[in-house]
């Protein structure tokens, strides 16, 4: 028996005109961002010769060095720190099977939090003191959750709330840690804990590409069996797949992802939790991919970031405030979708 599957005008058009349109918006941020952006630097191309020299290296020295060394690198931030959070958010919500399912709802990134925040306090805000803190921080919390939730097996509902419950037990241990700790400790790490792409630098960023490119490329390594898990347990075990030895490594990763990006820049929210969905809603047969999570996720911090540069004059706002801001509106729609 054949049977013949239509889309109907409407959805062809839609998985068409919305990745379209998220090229172009990501292009015009690209354009805008390092060349008509305000700030530092502000007119620092006033007409297509002046980007075009830009370009090929034959502007003015401090014009170079604005764009190429301040601008470039944070917006190379945004991207590779935005991808890794989607792909995160994409790692868990598949091995969730609920768009609940992401650091931000189970308390990873808040994991990550007081292992940078531990970090601080006994070492000061070292860099590799503050990533290898976050991993070990994200990991501890995965692996609370992990051992928390497990009855027979792991379901995804459980995961979540245990992680809720992990995540609101290390937020209360962070409020007083900081409170106990030196008042130069404790605002170091409240400017930490806003999620800023501020002062981003090539020097500071390249490493943790490094570490992220590495994650991201395990995670693809395992894509076959994340989708055969999607399918169900008891499906993914009679096709071979170890399901809780998979499942553990995959949480792995995703929590990694997600501690690097918070070790770097701050705990980011919102972004591990819409760009998975937002990127099922554009494809075809309505599938989290890694690919797509991974481009609408530096997508959305690219542009989050814009509005942390350009909502006020003269005032930078950590993008950590923005997307939050952003995240608890989504959230509040999420929740009322998924009651329905």
């Amino acid at each position: 028996m054949i049977s013949n599957t239509s889309h109907s005008p409407r959805t062809s058009t839609r998985t068409v005109l919305g990745p379209a349109l998220a090229l172009i918006l990501g292009i015009a941020l690209i354009f805008f961002t390092l060349f008509i952006g305000r700030g530092i630097g502000d007119g620092i191309a006033h007409n297509l010769q002046g980007i075009w020299q830009l370009i090929i290296g034959e502007a003015e020295k401090y014009q170079s060095i604005v764009v190429w060394q301040w601008r470039a690198s944070r917006l190379f931030s945004a991207i590779t720190i935005g991808a890794a959070l989607g792909i995160s958010g994409a790692v868990f919500q598949s091995l969730v099977r609920n768009p609940l399912g992401s650091p931000d709802i189970t308390g990873f990134n808040v994991g990550a939090f007081t292992g940078v925040l531990i970090s601080i306090a006994l070492f000061g805000n070292l860099y590799w003191y503050s990533v290898i803190g976050a991993l070990i921080g994200g990991l501890g919390a995965a692996i609370l959750v992990y051992l928390f939730a497990y009855r027979d097996g792991h379901s995804g509902f459980r995961l979540i709330i245990v992680g809720i419950a992990i995540s609101a037990t290390l937020t209360a241990f962070n409020q007083w840690l900081s409170l106990t700790v030196s008042l130069e400790t404790a605002m170091t790490a409240a400017l930490w804990s806003a999620g800023s792409l501020n002062g981003m630098t090539w020097s500071r960023i390249m490493p943790a590409t490094l570490l992220i490119i590495i994650f991201i490329g395990l995670a693809f390594a395992l894509n076959t069996r994340m989708k055969l898990l999607e399918m169900g347990d008891d499906t993914a075990a009679a096709l071979g797949i170890s399901v809780n030895k998979t499942r553990l490594v995959l949480m792995l990763i995703g929590v990694s992802l997600t501690a690097v990006a918070t070790a770097i820049t701050g705990p980011i929210s919102f972004i591990s939790l819409a760009a998975p969905q937002i990127a099922r809603r554009l494809h075809p047969q309505q599938h989290i991919t890694l690919v797509g999570s991974a481009l609408v996720g530096a997508l959305l911090l690219t542009s989050a970031d814009f509005i942390a540069q350009h909502a006020w004059q003269n005032v930078t706002l950590p993008v950590g405030l923005v997307t939050i801001s952003l995240g608890g509106l989504y959230l509040v729609y999420l929740i009322i979708r998924e009651g329905k």
